[in-house]
């Protein structure tokens, strides 16, 4: 059974424009050994997987974060061997957000300017869900 609260969804469908090169297969890799060892709970707490599309076809490698109640992120223009270290130094950010909601300037690097979306977490949704399980 998984036990994480988070999730980092990488899209294995981008390529970068005028080539078949699929970055998304790599970043999987690399994301999934760095956060082994990283160490702190983001080892437990983050699972890495990855989605046929996310539709960010223009600024491949697209990556999401999704958290329990929390606002959900998607960045764009994310590449293996650039931004291993960014992103994982936002995982353990995130974690540690109650809601998820943080600032462009809270962001590390390259995440600063490359958010496509931040989705607020769907509480309306969860409200309900406990209301009728009342």
């Amino acid at each position: 059974m998984d036990r994480t609260t988070h999730r980092i969804t990488v899209c294995t469908s981008c390529k970068h424009k005028g080539t078949d090169c699929r970055p998304g297969y790599e970043l999987i890799e690399k994301l999934r050994r760095a956060i082994a060892t990283a160490g702190d709970t983001i080892t437990e707490d983050f699972a890495v997987s990855g989605v046929a599309c996310m539709a960010g076809c223009d600024r491949p490698c697209t990556v999401a974060y999704h958290g329990t109640q929390k606002a959900t992120y998607l960045f764009g223009d994310m590449t293996p061997e650039d931004d291993i270290e960014d992103l994982v130094a936002f995982a353990k950010h995130y974690a540690l957000l109650d809601d998820g909601w943080c600032s462009s300037v809270d962001r590390p690097g390259k995440l600063r300017k490359s958010t496509l979306a931040r989705v607020p977490a769907a509480l309306m949704v969860i409200e309900e869900a406990k209301a009728l399980a009342s």
